[in-house]
């Protein structure tokens, strides 16, 4: 039976120059705005904190703990 991982969070493991796929899914949630990012859209995130950014904007502001 095939199975879709349409609508699905994905589980990623973020590393320096892109992420593995730990578990299937189309798209991860901003840690900080809880925005959906549809995987192929994915550009921002913490390889030290292991989280995902909707934006450089919100990624910066993580980054310098604001």
């Amino acid at each position: 039976m095939l199975m879709s991982h349409a609508g699905r969070p994905a589980k990623l493991h973020y590393m320096a120059n892109g992420f593995r796929m730990l578990s299937s899914g189309d798209h991860v949630v901003c840690v900080v705005s809880g925005e959906r990012i549809p995987l192929e859209q994915l550009r921002y995130w913490s390889v030290e904190k292991q989280e995902p950014y909707a934006s450089a904007e919100i990624s910066t502001r993580a980054a310098l703990g604001a």
